[in-house]
C-alpha cells in the first residue's frame, strides 16, 4: 500500500465517517497531526482512478476498509503485530500475509447513564492531567505505554486536556483518558496501579472523564474484550451499555512466504 501524505487524507476520510463509536473515533483521531497514518492502493491525488482499499492506523490498531483483492499480502507487512478491524472478506487476505492471525472477541459499549462520582479514600486527588503531570504519568511504567501510545507518549496526553487521574503523594493511582476522539465519540480507557485496585479509583476518573466529555458535546464509548470482566463491570457500572460486538485480529510477524516475496 501506499502511505498518504497529510494533505491527501481528506480525499479517503470518507471511508471511515459511518460504523461503530470506537471504530470512527479511531479515523477521526488518527486525522490530527502526528496522530495516525492513512494508507491506499492507489495514489489519491491526482486522481485518474479512485483507490479500492484504505487503511487508517493509530497506535497499534488498524482499520482496512474496500476491496481485499486489489492487495497483495506483503503489502499489509506495515501491520505486523497490531490489532486489525475488517470486514470478513479480508481474512484470507490477513491469513496469507501473517504467520499468525488471533481473533479477539470484543464488546462495544456507549455511555447512556449518568452515575455521580464515588468517593475515593482519604489522601486521594482525582482531577484533570496537566503537562507538569508528565513526569508522574511517565513513571507509571511500560505496563501503561499503551493508555497514552494514541497521543504520542505522556507528555502528549498530559497536555491534551483529556485524561484525569486519582494522585497521592506525587503518584498516579489510576487514570481514565480519551484514547481515541473523535467528531461524536470519545472512546475511553483506563487502568490502575495492582496495589491499590478495588477502591474504586478507575470510576471516580472515568466519571469525571464521562461528564467532561459530556460537556464537549460528544458521548463516551468503551471497547474491551469480551474474556475481561473486570473491565465490562467497570464499564457498567459507569453507565455505559452495550452498543455491538464484533472481532479485531491480532496478527503476527510477516509470514515466511510474505517476506520472502520482499528478498
Amino acid at each position: 500500500m501506499i502511505e498518504l501524505a497529510r494533505e491527501q487524507v481528506a480525499a479517503v476520510s470518507h471511508w471511515f465517517a459511518a460504523g461503530p463509536p470506537g471504530t470512527t473515533a479511531l479515523a477521526d483521531h488518527a486525522l490530527a497531526p502526528g496522530a495516525g497514518r492513512w494508507w491506499a492502493d492507489r495514489p489519491v491525488a491526482p486522481r485518474p482512478v479512485a483507490p479500492r482499499a484504505v487503511a487508517v492506523a493509530c497506535a497499534d490498531h488498524v482499520v482496512l476498509r474496500g476491496e481485499p483483492t486489489a492487495l497483495a499480502p506483503l503489502s499489509l507487512a506495515p501491520f505486523a503485530e497490531h490489532y486489525v478491524q475488517a470486514p470478513a472478506r479480508f481474512l484470507p487476505l490477513l491469513g496469507h500475509a501473517f504467520n499468525r492471525l488471533v481473533p479477539w472477541e470484543r464488546m462495544g459499549y456507549v455511555h447512556r447513564v449518568p452515575v455521580p462520582r464515588p468517593h475515593v479514600p482519604r489522601g486521594v486527588t482525582v482531577r484533570r492531567l496537566t503537562p507538569e503531570d508528565t513526569p508522574a504519568l511517565a513513571a507509571m511504567g511500560p505496563e501503561a505505554a499503551w493508555s497514552h501510545a494514541t497521543w504520542g507518549g505522556p507528555a502528549g496526553l498530559a497536555a491534551s486536556g483529556h485524561g484525569w487521574v486519582a494522585f497521592a503523594k506525587g503518584r498516579v493511582l489510576a487514570m481514565a483518558c480519551t484514547y481515541f476522539r473523535g467528531h461524536e465519540h470519545e472512546d475511553v480507557a483506563c487502568l490502575t496501579v495492582p496495589e491499590h485496585r478495588r477502591q474504586r479509583l478507575a470510576l471516580a476518573c472515568v466519571t469525571a472523564l464521562c461528564q467532561d466529555i459530556a460537556a464537549r458535546g460528544h458521548t463516551p464509548s468503551w471497547t474491551c474484550s469480551r474474556d475481561n470482566r473486570p473491565s465490562r463491570l467497570l464499564a457498567w457500572t459507569a453507565g455505559f451499555r452495550l452498543e455491538h460486538e464484533y472481532v479485531h485480529y491480532l496478527t503476527g510477524h510477516p509470514a515466511h512466504r510474505v517476506a520472502g516475496l520482499a528478498a
